[in-house]
């Protein structure tokens, strides 16, 4: 749900990965394309991992299927992929499937689903809980690079920085080169009607989160007509070019920084007496490791994985205590707890081997875009983004889309849903990494938008902890009923 700050990192400055993804990439197949409703052959789940990379059992509730898709579909009669689809039964009296999308681009929806299932109770009551690895990641024929992840991640000031974007490039159409030309939105937006179809609904109930806003108005902007109950949380509006995307998340993430900095000062803050001082101490951590990264065991904590552990906690209210007690205790010489919330950010497990997160959000990122900034345009755009807030800036990247081997589209820019059901839109004041404006806007363009404020903290409305937030999408969800224009809830 978080992801879509890797989106501005990976498309513009190239902090992306090249790494193992932990179990070999699912490969097209030549099973007929066709998909007829209800045919979904649900069963036990195997082979789920939890937010630490560690196997875990799910409830009997939850069972799991796939969906043949066609690799192009421009030739849907011709080779398909095999989407991996997770699903938690209703409770009670049915109304159908909600299908999620949790964010990303290049977050598995399976294994979110496990995790978060209970946070969405109230809506499991009565609907099929639904989600699924989109084209492209993990057990949905993941994008695979080959090489090792942490090489890029450090590129953030390597000199060579843009020579590893183009291994990279390289790396990823020797492994996943049949896949990489159609892991775009557009794509994945035609694999949602296929998802509607397989459940049996003649209208798609979705909830898409962050990147799952993007994907829910470009499959509304296709699909009008087969729209049903749809909330967008925490929106992202796809026609902002890199540069602009750059520097609103860059100011997005300076705000959060400074309400996180409020917050510790209230409480006592271990990293500094004024918000000057904490901002300062922190960029003083990330620079001391720029030429000396902190050894933590046989692993390094470097400038460009402690960049992510200090972005991470920005995400919600709840984890910003992370960010302090983590940054002081690299200070100190501890760097465990930094290097922790970097592996929970690009995928990484205990066994050293990566999700297909990182590889699969830059496959999707360029792919979605026609934009190929150099490097003498990325390292522009950097500037621009440590004029408003220098813990984001990576020096010496490359320019990741630059190298990329499959073409880009704008397909993805273009929403319209003219049409559709009403979709209710929800923005955050302060939410770093999709913006309040952004919301604004993709509502404007739907067409068909109903727009909701979030007036509290972080990223994600719906699971704030906000009673009001959770009050006015259930009763959309479960009874039908839209809020009224312009409906606002308070922080918590």
């Amino acid at each position: 749900m978080k992801k879509t700050l890797f989106a501005f990192l990976v498309g513009v400055t190239a902090l992306a990965g090249c790494g193992t993804t932990g179990e070999p990439a699912a490969q097209p197949t030549s099973t007929p394309a066709a998909q007829s409703a209800g045919t979904v052959a649900w069963s036990t789940c195997t082979g789920l991992t939890g937010a630490d990379g560690k196997p875990v059992t799910p409830d009997p509730a939850v069972e799991c299927g796939k969906v043949a898709v066609p690799l192009d579909y421009a030739k849907p009669a011709g080779e398909t992929i095999d989407l991996a689809l997770i699903r938690v039964k209703a409770t009670g009296e049915r109304l159908g499937s909600l299908v999620f999308n949790f964010g990303g681009p290049g977050g598995s929806g399976v294994d979110t689903l496990v995790l978060a299932h209970r946070a969405f109770a109230s809506l499991g009551t009565r609907y099929d809980l639904v989600s699924f690895d989109p084209r492209g990641v993990d057990r949905s024929a993941g994008v695979a690079c080959g090489g090792e992840i942490d090489k890029l991640l450090e590129s953030a000031v390597a000199a060579d920085g843009d020579r590893l974007a183009k291994e990279f490039a390289a790396a990823c159409e020797k492994d996943s080169g049949k896949v990489l030309p159609h892991v775009g939105t557009v794509n994945a937006a035609q694999d949602l009607d296929r998802i509607r179809a397989a459940v049996g609904d003649e209208k798609l109930n979705y909830f898409g989160l962050s990147y799952g806003t993007h994907l829910g108005a470009v499959y509304a902007t296709k699909f009008p007509q087969n729209v049903g109950r749809f909330v967008l949380d925490s929106a992202y509006d796809p026609a902002v070019t890199f540069e602009e995307r750059a520097v609103i998340q860059a100011t997005g993430f300076a705000q959060a920084f400074d309400a996180f900095s409020e917050s510790c000062l209230a409480q006592g803050c271990d990293l500094g007496k004024t918000g000057d001082e904490v901002e300062g101490t922190v960029e003083k951590l990330l620079n001391g490791l720029k030429d000396k990264p902190l050894k933590v065991g046989d692993r390094d904590l470097t400038y460009g994985l402690a960049q992510l552990s200090i972005i991470t906690p920005l995400y919600a209210k709840a984890t910003w205590p992370m960010l302090e007690q983590g940054a002081a205790a690299a200070i100190k010489g501890d760097g465990a707890m930094l290097l922790s919330l970097a592996d929970s950010y690009t995928g990484r497990k205990p066994d050293g081997t990566y999700s297909t997160m990182m590889t699969s959000l830059q496959a999707i990122t360029c792919v979605d875009s026609t934009e190929r900034p150099t490097e003498a345009e990325t390292a522009e755009i950097n500037e621009k983004v440590r004029k408003v807030f220098p813990i984001l800036a990576a020096d010496g990247s490359g320019a990741a889309c630059a190298h990329w081997p499959a073409e880009g589209s704008d397909e993805a820019k273009k929403i319209d849903a003219t049409g559709s059901a009403p979709i209710m839109v929800i923005g955050g004041k302060g939410d770093p990494a999709t913006p309040y404006q952004w919301a604004v806007s993709l509502n404007e363009k739907l067409k068909t938008g109903v727009l909701v404020t979030y007036e509290g903290e972080g990223h994600g409305a719906y699971l704030s902890g906000s009673s009001c937030v959770m009050r006015t999408v259930d009763t959309y969800l479960l009874n039908g009923k839209l809020p009224a224009a312009d409906t606002s809830c308070p922080a918590n």
